[in-house]
Formats: C-alpha cells, sequence, structure tokens
C-alpha cells in the first residue's frame, strides 16, 4: 500500500478542500478531524480523530506517512495564549514528531501571509512563533521541509470573506482599510493544488502565493469586480471611520470574555484589516515548482456567488 500524506485540520474549510483535490490526484490519505465529519467518503481516505495538542493522536496520524501537511489553525481569539498552543506549539509538536519518526516526510506548513507582520496583533504574532519554531526543530534534521504563506483565501465552504462579497453583491461595500491598501487574494482550490505541487518537490524556504493579479486589489478593485459578476451598477462605498471600527473591536472583545466566545474582531483585527500592504509574489514557488494559479478573482467570484446563490434559493425552496 502506498504511503499516505497526513493532514491535519482536514475538516476546516482549506483542508477539506485539499483532501479532496489529493484524493483526486491519486494520493492515499489520512486525515486529522476533530469533531466534524469529512463528509468524504473514499477508498484511499483514513481519518484519525484527534487535535494538534493530542500527541497521541497525532503519531497515530503520521506514522508511515511520506508527507504531513499541518494545515490547523486558528483564527478567532482574545490574545496570543489562545492563538500560541496550536499556531505556534503545534507546529512544533508536528515537526519534533515528524523528526522521531522512522522514515522522514516531506513537511509543509500552512502558515498565513499575516507572518510577515507579526508586530500587528497576536494572530500574526502566532503564526510567525509556528514559523520560526518549526525551523527550530527540523534545523540539523534530514526532513524535507517548506512553509507557504497565503494570503486571503476565498472559495466553495468560506465563512469569512463570503459575507463581505455577499454584501458587494448587495450594492452595499463597507471600506474600513486605508484609502491606499492594497490586498493580495486566492482561490482554495488553487491554494490546494499549489500545497500538492510543493509535497511533490523538495523545494525548502518559505513561499507567499496569490492568483497571480500583480499590484493585488484595492478594496473598491473587489467590489467593481462583485458589481460586474453579479450585472449590478455600481453600489454604494461607505467608509468606516477608524474610531469606530476600533470602538466596535474593543467592545466585541469585553464582550467575548463576558459570553464566552472567541472573537474575529478584536484590535489586532483592525491593525491587519488597516494595514496598507498584504500583496504579495508567486515568483519564488513558481520558479521552485512551476505551480501556476488558474482561478481569477472574476472566474472564482463568479462560480462562489453563483453556488451560494443557488443554495439559498434550493432552501427557499425547500422551505416553501
Amino acid at each position: 500500500m502506498t504511503a499516505p500524506v497526513a493532514v491535519t485540520g482536514a475538516s476546516g474549510f482549506v483542508g477539506r478542500t485539499l483532501v479532496a483535490q489529493l484524493l483526486g490526484s491519486g494520493h492515499q490519505v489520512r486525515a486529522m478531524v476533530h469533531r466534524t465529519r469529512l463528509g468524504i467518503n473514499h477508498p484511499a481516505l483514513e481519518t484519525v480523530t484527534g487535535d494538534v495538542t493530542d500527541e497521541d493522536a497525532l503519531k497515530r496520524l503520521m506514522t508511515d506517512c511520506k508527507a504531513i501537511v499541518h494545515v490547523a489553525g486558528l483564527v478567532r481569539g482574545r490574545s496570543e495564549a489562545d492563538f500560541l498552543p496550536v499556531n505556534a506549539e503545534g507546529a512544533s509538536r508536528v515537526a519534533r514528531l515528524a523528526r522521531t519518526m522512522r522514515i522522514s516526510p516531506r513537511l509543509i506548513l500552512m502558515s498565513s501571509l499575516a507572518a510577515r507582520e507579526p508586530g500587528l496583533s497576536a494572530y500574526a504574532a502566532s503564526k510567525r512563533k509556528g514559523e520560526e519554531q518549526l525551523a527550530a526543530e527540523c534545523e540539523g534534521s534530514d526532513l524535507s521541509w517548506a512553509v507557504m504563506r497565503p494570503t486571503a483565501i476565498y472559495g466553495p465552504g468560506d465563512r469569512e470573506l463570503l459575507p463581505l462579497f455577499s454584501l458587494m453583491a448587495r450594492g452595499i461595500t463597507p471600506v474600513f482599510g486605508l484609502p491606499d491598501g492594497r490586498v493580495s487574494l486566492l482561490h482554495v482550490s488553487d491554494l490546494a493544488h499549489a500545497t500538492i505541487a510543493l509535497i511533490n518537490s523538495d523545494a525548502r524556504g518559505v513561499y507567499e502565493l496569490h492568483d497571480g493579479r500583480e499590484n493585488g486589489y484595492s478594496l473598491d478593485d473587489i467590489a467593481t469586480i462583485v458589481e460586474s459578476v453579479t450585472a449590478r451598477g455600481r453600489g454604494v462605498r461607505i467608509r468606516i471611520p477608524e474610531h469606530l471600527l476600533r470602538g466596535v473591536a474593543s467592545a466585541n472583545l469585553v464582550a467575548s470574555r463576558l459570553f464566552g466566545y472567541q472573537p474575529m474582531l478584536t484590535p489586532g483585527k483592525v491593525n491587519e484589516l488597516r494595514h496598507s500592504d498584504w500583496v504579495c509574489d508567486n515568483t519564488k514557488l513558481n520558479r521552485a515548482t512551476g505551480w501556476q494559479p488558474m482561478y481569477s478573482l472574476n472566474d472564482g467570484l463568479q462560480s462562489l456567488l453563483n453556488g451560494a446563490s443557488r443554495k439559498k434559493n434550493e432552501v427557499i425552496s425547500n422551505v416553501i
């Protein structure tokens, strides 16, 4: 039997897409799931229940695998104390176990472009620490490892950017960043293809990746593309003052402590949203693997928004 590719965070947005594409490209897959079922039935798929804080579960996941893709990560939290156990210590634990295994698997860490600016937020700091701790664990070993820093990711299953795209599709664009701020974007399917390209190579180092649009997008660029895809005229742009955004974020942080939920909008997240440069470059990854993105933002949004509209209509039909 062919050695499997092990995937942590397999039931998440990115992990589920990666598992499906690994299976589609002929790989055996061993996927770690945390409570949630994958919803994928395939003879080449094996699942392990657990999380990256559970060393025994990680050992079951990683035994005799040919590659490990550490996708599991936390995106919501109040402080570094929330993020570090998964985003930093989890990466370190996976690398340490990989180093002590009988075979030397290929190790890929799914980080984030936020790691480029660790001073902005607790999340960004935790992702950078994860990269550093993984590199430290691998130093002096024969492990072949690489770090991926994708930019903002969208696509089927996304719950973070879809609400913004849907609002834009209704003609309302909240402008919460700097006027000259720019961001790169990436379809989740392209991220999965890039991950497989890295698994199949021996390229080492840190790789940024995006959809190939040079100089990225302004928020107005994104809204204009959404309006074009939905055949709607130009909608309204509503500027959100910085003091209002920070006030809401601070109130949300306090409320999360009172009511016991993990917040997405925090003062640190506002720092990320108002950072002027989230543009990245595919050149290094392309030279190392030959990977090229397939989805332009126009194509990706066409598929995503039409799919969301069909799902909404199906729900309405079922209710009626």
